[in-house]
């Protein structure tokens, strides 16, 4: 027998109050429930909110890392194929960014950068020589890196150009 039955029974409580305190009661648990809801709503948005930013954070850093890893492998590229240029007394200058720029190379060094075998490629605050097949590969991780990469076109002359008979030389130094 509950409480209000036993109330009734003594004639402390009349029918109305039990009503009214049944209603009370009720609306009292049902606040609770919208609360209770309102605050699992709001700790499953905090989590998403939380999952989100570590996912965003994860995504950076594997950025970062892929970025170092590349470097990495550029650095490592241009160390083991670089060429010798310590004997170099030939000044060849090509152009970075907008200027002239000068360093100096080989003969042999030189006919290559002309046949199109080495490309000139950046490292730190030095200009080095690599192979054209490194530089390529070069290119393709960073294209910044790669100053003079040779292209295999073949000039071919307008039809009323009046010096296409003259061939500029291969060693002509500007």
């Amino acid at each position: 027998m509950s409480l209000a039955d036993q109330l009734l029974k003594a004639g402390l409580a009349d029918k109305k109050s039990v009503q009214k305190a049944k209603k009370e009661k009720h609306k009292q648990r049902k606040s609770k429930q919208v609360v209770t809801d309102e605050s699992k709503v709001l700790a499953e948005q905090r989590r998403q909110e939380q999952a989100q930013r570590d996912r965003e954070l994860n995504q950076k850093k594997q950025q970062e890392a892929d970025a170092k890893a590349i470097l990495a492998q550029i650095k490592q590229l241009i160390d083991t194929s670089k060429q010798d240029r310590s004997r170099g007394e030939i000044a060849y200058n090509f152009s970075d960014n907008g200027k002239i720029t000068k360093i100096y190379v080989t003969e042999a060094q030189q006919r290559g950068l002309i046949n199109g075998q080495l490309a000139i490629v950046i490292q730190g605050d030095n200009y080095e020589l690599v192979p054209t097949k490194v530089a390529e590969k070069i290119e393709q991780r960073d294209a910044s890196i790669v100053i003079a990469l040779p292209k295999a076109e073949v000039e071919t002359p307008e039809e009323d150009d009046p010096y296409a008979d003259y061939q500029i030389p291969d060693d002509l130094m500007w």
